[in-house]
């Protein structure tokens, strides 16, 4: 018999991380509200027939967001056989709101109390049996993350799944509350099930429009809500949402026992006065940003790259598969494709794979150990002031390791206009298939200087503020920013399979897009610079006539374009068009271009082809241009998917795209007109457009000013 149980509980309550420990399941493990957008499921280890669902983490069963609104519909609709209700053993007031929710719904509950081991180490006590006494439903004692009792919740759960009985909520509100419910329930008659009456009444009493979707009928309340709106002098659903935390209070009191000694500071505590004080924040969120980009990219990450690029893909790789292919009598164009096409460019992509993976440690470890939500609540305070919430800093968050989750996870914000703010902005922070054009321009043009990798950060960071305050100061975006409310979870170290498992998600998401379409990008683009005319007709080129190839032709077309941001080359243009397929397209097309995996005679590498090409302060605004622009076709689609608006979807694109552009074209004429290389039209052109920015900047919100003069006209 298959059994469907569903994993239910608050963001950071340790949720997804028991999903992959009862699965086995590679999902994202983060520390803030929003990775998991959508339910995923896994099959529970040793149990072919039992299927668990991960539904998003959230605060109430209440339609406030998208995640509420994806977990409510599955609860109902679908009715799992049982719920496996996880909470915070740390915050059990807040995480015991959700669950009075859920055994409204009659279906059977088990209750995980998370994080165990903190609450002992805090000296604090929880009373399972009486706390399961009180809620009427069972209760065992886990810790995710160290992975005590998660065996024994599940197989709990899956023994009332398998019983099939009706669960009845054994908590009562107040005598005049009850009477109205009651009143509400019989009047839905079989427009629901019988053991979900009393959920549904309460979500008609609380006004909730979007669960008479879920009704064939849903009768008028509007009388019983104005009975009980006189009786208690409250609306409803302040009513009922004071009730639930009066019975969760009689809880607490008979089944939670503090430490005497815990009004002192916790560890965590004690950290948060640090890297969340006022002034110390943001020169620690960049002194950690700076140590994790100097490692990945400079210290660590570039030595292995060094040795994948010098070695594997120089010495051992290439001269291996020709010395077969010589063997074998292989065609010469043949060779051709493979040496020159897809070794040379799906390997000058591979070979930035180490850098990659030791980014993604640092930062799965900041995400897993808490330091990440952190950053989320100071940017908030930041953001606030430039027109976003701290919810639209999450999807920035997940974007660094792929663009696509980041754009999926911008569903948290409730406010229509700032989510498709985020949706425009998300991709402006580096995410991993940006990081080896990054390492290359930091490597072949600056001499592997610490500094450029974290600028690329800092760079996307202050491009998505200025965005910020330009876009909200226009009628489409405006008004004030949607609400942020988190909890930050204890900081603790995490498991090393958690950090493993979320490097090798990241990293082999990378390597696959590596083997498909970065793979058919560099036939296409052997093909486009492998033939063209000579004296009038087609023929299969040599290598130094590449100035004669097709994608020579196509590149001295568009390259004038990009002249005035200093890389009018027909080889930069073409690599930056390649990058909107995949990012990662650019070094690949480098990597083909310049003969990345060839040795010159003397030994040394001929990355000095690309440093020959342009200068740095050229290099620079290649590199800006690449990671503020429209991002690859994945993400695109994303965008397409999210917007749900084709007019929004050019928009997004071609903001992005113009962005970019005028920044480049900033960096790199006024860098010019400071380094002495001259004043031209584009210099006036560039200053012309910082003076513009500044005024964007700067000027006033009408909408401020408009409610300013209706204060004034009232008063009068």
């Amino acid at each position: 018999m298959s059994v469907k149980i569903a994993l239910a509980g608050n963001p950071n309550c340790g949720k997804t991380t028991l999903f992959n420990a009862l699965t086995g399941s590679n999902q994202f493990v983060g520390n803030w509200p929003g990775v998991t957008v959508e339910k995923k499921e896994g099959k529970l280890k040793g149990h072919k027939d039992v299927t668990i669902m991960d539904l998003p983490g959230i605060y109430s069963l209440s339609p406030y967001t998208l995640e509420e609104v994806v977990a409510r519909n599955y609860l109902i609709a679908e009715r799992p056989d049982a719920i496996l209700n996880i909470i915070d053993g740390t915050n059990l007031e807040r995480n015991l709101y959700l669950s009075t929710q859920l055994m409204e719904l009659g279906i059977p509950v088990i209750m995980a109390v998370n994080m165990m081991d903190i609450v002992e180490k805090n000296g604090d006590k929880i009373h399972i049996d009486k706390l399961s006494k009180a809620l009427g439903c069972e209760v065992v004692k886990i810790s995710a993350l160290k992975g005590t009792g998660i065996k024994e919740a599940a197989e709990k759960a899956v023994k009332v799944a398998q019983n099939k009985k009706i669960s009845t909520p054994v908590h009562e509100f107040q005598s005049d509350v009850e009477a109205v419910i009651t009143e509400v329930e019989n009047r839905l008659g079989n427009s629901v099930p019988e053991e979900q009456k009393r959920f549904f009444a309460i979500k008609l009493l609380e006004r909730d429009d979007k669960i008479k979707a879920q009704m064939t009928s849903a009768p008028d309340v509007s009388a019983e809500i104005s009975e009980l709106e006189n009786k208690m002098d409250d609306d409803t659903e302040s009513i009922i949402t004071n009730e639930r935390y009066v019975y969760i209070s009689s809880i607490i009191k008979s089944c939670y026992t503090k430490n005497k000694t815990g009004e002192k500071l916790t560890i965590s505590d004690k950290i948060d006065r640090v890297v969340t004080n006022r002034f110390l924040a943001l020169p620690i969120f960049a002194v950690v940003m700076y140590i994790v980009y100097y490692v990945s990219i400079t210290t660590v990450g570039g030595f292995l790259t060094d040795w994948t690029n010098d070695v594997l893909f120089g010495e051992i790789i290439p001269p291996a598969i020709e010395s077969f292919l010589t063997a074998v009598h292989c065609a010469g164009w043949l060779q051709g494709l493979i040496l020159d096409g897809i070794v040379a460019g799906v390997g000058a992509v591979l070979g930035f794979v180490p850098q990659m993976l030791v980014l993604f440690i640092f930062l799965a470890f900041l995400e897993s150990c808490g330091y990440m939500a952190r950053v989320a609540f100071i940017m908030d305070r930041i953001f606030r002031k430039f027109g976003l919430s701290g919810k639209s800093f999450i999807p920035m968050l997940i974007g660094t390791g792929c663009g696509v989750p980041g754009i999926m996870a911008s569903r948290t914000i409730e406010n229509e206009r700032d989510r498709r703010m985020t949706i425009m902005t998300t991709t402006f922070i580096p995410c991993g298939a940006k990081l080896p054009i990054i390492a290359l321009i930091a490597g072949a043009l600056f001499d592997g200087a610490s500094w450029v990798a974290p600028s690329a950060y800092f760079v996307g960071v202050a491009a998505i503020i200025i965005s910020g305050i330009i876009l909200k100061k226009t009628k489409m975006f405006a008004g004030d920013p949607a609400p942020f409310v988190m909890e930050l979870p204890a900081y603790h170290w995490p498991t090393v399979s958690n950090v493993l498992r979320s490097m090798w998600e990241r990293g082999w998401s990378f390597i696959k897009k590596a083997g498909t379409i970065i793979l058919l990008s560099t036939i296409i683009l052997w093909f486009l610079m492998s033939f063209g005319w000579i004296d009038g007709s087609f023929t299969m080129l040599e290598a130094e006539q590449l100035d004669a190839s097709i994608l020579s032709k196509i590149g001295n077309a568009i390259a004038w374009i990009f002249a005035p941001l200093g890389w009018g080359n027909w080889r930069m243009a073409v690599a930056a068009v390649t990058g909107l397929i995949a990012k990662e397209n650019v070094v690949g097309t480098f990597g083909m271009l310049y003969g990345f995996a060839e040795v010159a005679e003397d030994g040394t590498e001929i990355w000095g082809q690309l440093a020959s090409s342009m200068t740095q302060l050229a290099a620079y605004s290649y590199l800006v241009f690449n990671l503020l622009c429209a991002p690859c076709f994945a993400a695109m689609g994303a965008i397409k998917r999210e917007m749900n608006n084709t007019k929004w979807f050019w928009f997004a694109i071609g903001y992005q795209c113009i962005f970019a552009y005028v920044v480049s074209l900033c960096i790199y004429q006024i860098g010019m007109l400071v380094t002495g290389g001259g004043f031209g039209i584009f210099t006036v052109v560039a200053i012309l457009l910082i003076i513009g920015m500044i005024y964007l900047l700067c000027r006033p919100y009408k909408e401020s000013t408009t409610l300013t003069e209706n204060v004034k006209v009232t008063a009068k």
